[in-house]
């Protein structure tokens, strides 16, 4: 596992250079594009000699995708996403926010599931309900990283970066916690199924994460605000929290998402205010600014590469371009459902359809489906996951200035 890390951190730095001097993209994109090229390129000259290909598969094989993601980048990235966002903004956007991430998350889950299983069957790929629910819950997170500098650039308000920024934080818990419950009703067929028990784990899984976040950011606060003078310890304290605190959310059965959410915010709001040093403030934001773009160039090195290691079969192929359509007007859908309950804070339409695009997916969904046992329908899904990701990351990314400069000047 080391080598593997060494090996993706030296190829996401080579690419990331690459891409600032020639394809001048944004990072997480650019890198992702690099590594897809290159490994098509390999591809290409591996058919001249199998053998090493083969060599080259294996060694992509060890790398264990998931492990990666869930036991070491999940927990760093979401609280580096978490730490630079203004909660007093995000408060003032705390309805929206938290009706995108829940309901919108649910109906989006219900609807990409249900879509995707008539259009399985119509295409007759044998597809069970309750595994085209799981790709919808899997493929409903959004992770808009690699668009946010652009929505900056394209000048759009800054109520919707808040919400775009604080619906892709809280819906990867929601959505990972709905992923979760959906696969543990697809291993009770077949057995009695408790709904009783699976509310109470969802509930405490949910509420623990919240409540040790809530906790962890206390202790963090404390610790720093009391060694004000002691930058690089204030920077060693938050790498503890964010690891113990992950490793702990694990062991307890807690979502672990939300709780690095919940610290990263407590943590952030408290540095925006007076009480802690500019110098500590600098050191911690700028640590954790830099930490955040190397472990997405290195997660979007390895997203591209992944490439190599699927099974492209006709008909997966097929029922994969399909839901690219599907999963964006579900997005749509669930986004405009769940603002009809915003009441006074109320996203307009031209709102609605920048956050419907900015709704980029990304090592989550790859993640997440990776996680389900290896089977024939595994594969299926995993086409599909990463057709769309690679769409939503290439497409979508790519296109968003230019999307929002048009939806703002028809508005």
């Amino acid at each position: 596992m080391f080598y593997a890390f060494v090996g993706l951190l030296s190829i996401s730095a080579i690419l990331s250079f690459l891409n600032k001097k020639f394809l001048k993209l944004p990072d997480t994109i650019g890198v992702m594009v690099l590594a897809i090229f290159f490994s098509l390129l390999f591809w290409g000259f591996s058919q001249l000699n199998t053998e090493a290909f083969q060599v080259f598969c294996s060694v992509l094989s060890g790398i264990d995708f998931k492990t990666f993601l869930f036991d070491f980048f999940l927990g760093f990235l979401l609280f580096a996403g978490a730490i630079h966002v203004n909660i007093t903004d995000l408060s003032k956007q705390k309805l929206s926010v938290f009706l995108f991430s829940t309901i919108g998350v649910l109906i989006s889950t219900a609807l990409v599931g249900t879509l995707i299983y008539f259009a399985a069957n119509l295409i007759g790929i044998e597809l069970n309900f309750i595994y085209a629910l799981l790709f919808g819950a899997l493929i409903s997170p959004t992770d808009p990283i690699a668009v946010l500098a652009l929505l900056k650039k394209a000048g759009v308000k800054k109520e919707v970066e808040i919400k775009v920024i604080g619906e892709s934080l809280f819906n990867d818990g929601v959505g990972i916690v709905v992923f979760l419950t959906l696969f543990s009703l697809a291993s009770m067929q077949g057995i009695s199924l408790n709904l009783e028990h699976l509310s109470i784990e969802l509930l405490r899984e949910v509420g623990g994460g919240i409540l040790l976040g809530v906790l962890l950011g206390i202790i963090a606060n404390r610790s720093i605000n009391s060694i004000r003078d002691e930058p690089v310890i204030s920077v060693h304290i938050t790498i503890a929290i964010v690891m113990s605190g992950y490793a702990i959310a694990v062991l307890a059965h807690l979502s672990g998402a939300l709780a690095m959410v919940i610290t990263g915010l407590y943590i952030g709001h408290n540095l925006h205010s007076t009480a802690v040093d500019q110098n500590q403030k600098n050191h911690i934001t700028v640590f954790w600014k830099i930490l955040d773009e190397i472990l997405n160039s290195v997660l979007f090195v390895l997203i591209g590469i992944e490439i190599i290691a699927i099974t492209f079969s006709l008909d997966a192929f097929f029922l994969a371009l399909i839901s690219i359509p599907i999963v964006i007007v579900s997005r749509w859908i669930s986004i405009s459902l769940a603002n009809l309950f915003a009441f006074r804070n109320k996203s307009s339409a031209s709102e609605i359809l920048t956050l419907t695009w900015a709704g980029l997916r990304g090592a989550i969904s790859i993640g997440l489906v990776l996680s389900l046992p290896k089977e024939a329908i595994s594969d299926t899904l995993l086409v599909m996951t990463y057709t769309v990701v690679v769409f939503s990351i290439l497409v979508q990314g790519l296109t968003i200035e230019r999307f929002v400069n048009r939806i703002q000047n028809k508005s």
